[in-house]
């Protein structure tokens, strides 16, 4: 008998208010190519290249996608209304996405120009044990969460001052 496939993640919809500014910051802070499908609507991000096999090496398999959606239609929807409610919601937690960090960058980098792009701080320099991590995460202007990830290795050192659980 042949194992079951699982059903596989595809992307993930950031909402906004506004398209081609959201798609400007995500270019900005991280360098990511935006495709836009139909502009004014929705934006591919396209993040590049593929996973790495463990030689650093590119596999055959690409980088997961993301999405962001006009909240005031998002499509698709069978009606050409869209889906109540059409605005951002604000009042508690909305999408929380990881991003792996890349050997090239820095996370505080990386959160220093989403700050100057009006991002919020959620916080830095913090390590997780269960998942053998350290993370910094900010919140992008139209509420999303975004969690900076970086690897522990074989053996982690926590540098002082940072928090960890």
């Amino acid at each position: 008998m042949t194992e079951p496939y699982p059903n596989t993640l595809i992307f993930v919809d950031l909402p906004t208010d506004d398209t081609e500014a959201t798609a400007d910051f995500y270019h900005e802070v991280f360098g990511w190519t935006m495709n836009a499908r139909p502009a004014g609507s929705f934006y591919q991000v396209a993040p590049g290249q593929n996973f790495r096999l463990p030689d650093g090496t590119q596999s055959p398999v690409g980088n997961l996608h993301l999405g962001i959606t006009h909240v005031a239609n998002r499509r698709p929807h069978p009606t050409a209304g869209g889906l109540e409610p059409r605005h951002l919601s604000r009042d508690g937690h909305g999408v929380r996405v990881w991003i792996l960090v890349s050997d090239d960058d820095d996370m505080d980098a990386i959160s220093d120009r989403a700050v100057a792009r009006g991002a919020t701080d959620l916080w830095r320099h913090h390590f997780f044990a269960e998942f053998n991590g350290f993370n910094n995460a900010f919140m992008d202007p139209w509420g999303n969460t975004i969690v900076l990830w970086t690897k522990g290795g074989d053996d982690p050192q926590v540098p002082e001052g940072w928090t960890q659980e």
